[in-house]
């Protein structure tokens, strides 16, 4: 039978292909623009989240002193009652323990270096996605490390905000994937590997 095996193979019209592959083009710039969009809030976010966050570990600097100033009353509150004699040398290694249990010096230095740290990795061009997540967690051990040893209800009620801050800041990073480091540049990029490589992270 002729033409039983025949194969035709339509061929598309240009005109039809210049029209996809504007189209295309203009659908991926329009993602490469929400990406870019997308990017801008989350950093303006995290900015604002980390300011917060430095503001109320202000307010713990300030009122530490009075937090400190508090402990001795208590103490020789504590001592007065004691009617027993009492060994001076147990009884100042006693009252440097306590008091280095409540000192938060160290807290306080180390979580502003985290916050100005997050803020500096943000601000990179390099990719930092996962590497903000393990910032974020350092300034959440610090924060809590703070609340356990304040032992004072004001100073407690600012650490409760600054998790409150931190945790918004963990829901964000959420939207970058911590799972893969994907820089903007990608995005724009005329590189054909890179754009596939981007579109299969995508979907």
């Amino acid at each position: 039978l002729p033409d039983t095996l025949s194969v035709q193979k339509e061929e598309i019209d240009p005109a039809e292909l210049d029209a996809i592959n504007t189209l295309l083009e203009e659908t991926l710039a329009a993602m490469d623009q929400s990406r870019i969009d997308e990017g801008a809030l989350l950093s303006e976010e995290f900015s604002l989240r980390i300011n917060n966050i430095h503001q109320l570990l202000q307010q713990v600097i300030d009122m530490d002193a009075a937090r400190m100033g508090g402990i001795k009353p208590r103490l020789e509150k504590a001592l007065s009652d004691i009617t027993a004699p009492i060994d001076q040398n147990r009884l100042e290694q006693e009252l440097i323990y306590y008091i280095e249990k409540y000192d938060i010096t160290e807290e306080k230095v180390r979580l502003a270096g985290h916050l100005d740290y997050f803020s500096e990795t943000q601000s990179s061009s390099e990719s930092q996605g996962k590497k903000l997540g393990f910032i974020a967690q350092e300034i959440g051990r610090e924060i809590n490390t703070l609340g356990s040893k304040a032992n004072f209800a004001p100073m407690q009620q600012l650490v409760v905000q600054m998790k409150d801050e931190l945790e918004k800041i963990k829901e964000q990073l959420k939207k970058i994937g911590l799972d893969e480091n994907y820089k903007i540049e990608i995005v724009n990029s005329t590189d054909k590997e890179k754009r596939e490589k981007y579109v299969k992270h995508l979907y």
